[in-house]
């Protein structure tokens, strides 16, 4: 065998450290990216968080209103929400006081929030700061201290993914929760 055939037999064995090199770049470039986008558009876990927590704010305040004989109410945007308690004696909603529970909710970014009440979408505003200039700000849905509820459903949503959570209450005051067309309960 000559010194060339076994050169040839060598470079059929392996990969050089070049090729292996372009390889590891190319594999970092792409798990980087997919990172990048990972991080850039958060998981639906993010959307299902949110949904839980509406809900349970919900069940609570259902419970509150039948025991304290008191109607509620929640006003939505798009980044967020707000909760308001009726007030007999001056007849108008008022933003309940010293309660950690019922501050304004704003959603992180870029989570939004859809409206459909009694199956009619609501166009809603983008920011709270636009009601500002209002003085009275209706509530789109009330729980009455009498346990009904207005029936809504509330999607919460990424423009970019595309995934979507429902919460839907019910004019009985129950809850339950869908991600993209499953049940949860």
């Amino acid at each position: 065998m000559t010194a060339c055939q076994r050169t040839n037999q060598r470079a059929q064995l392996g990969f050089s450290l070049l090729e292996l090199l372009i390889v590891v770049a190319i594999i970092a470039l792409l798990a980087g990216a997919f990172m990048l986008s990972i991080g850039a558009v958060g998981s639906d876990r993010e959307l299902q968080q949110e949904a839980d927590r509406l809900q349970t704010l919900l069940t609570l305040l259902n419970e509150e209103a039948v025991m304290e004989s008191r109607d509620y109410g929640i006003l939505f945007s798009e980044s967020g929400y707000r909760f308001y308690v009726y007030d007999y004696a001056t007849l108008s909603w008022l933003s309940p006081m010293d309660d950690r529970l019922l501050n304004e909710h704003a959603l992180p970014e870029p989570v939004r929030l859809g409206l459909e009440i009694e199956d009619r979408e609501v166009r809603l505003i983008r920011e709270f700061a636009d009601f500002d200039g209002v003085e009275q700000p209706e509530p789109q849905a009330v729980i009455f201290a009498s346990g009904q509820t207005t029936q809504v459903a509330i999607d919460f949503y990424r423009d970019i993914t595309g995934g979507r959570v429902r919460l839907e209450l019910s004019f009985d005051g129950s809850t339950s929760v869908s991600r993209d067309g499953f049940s949860d309960g």
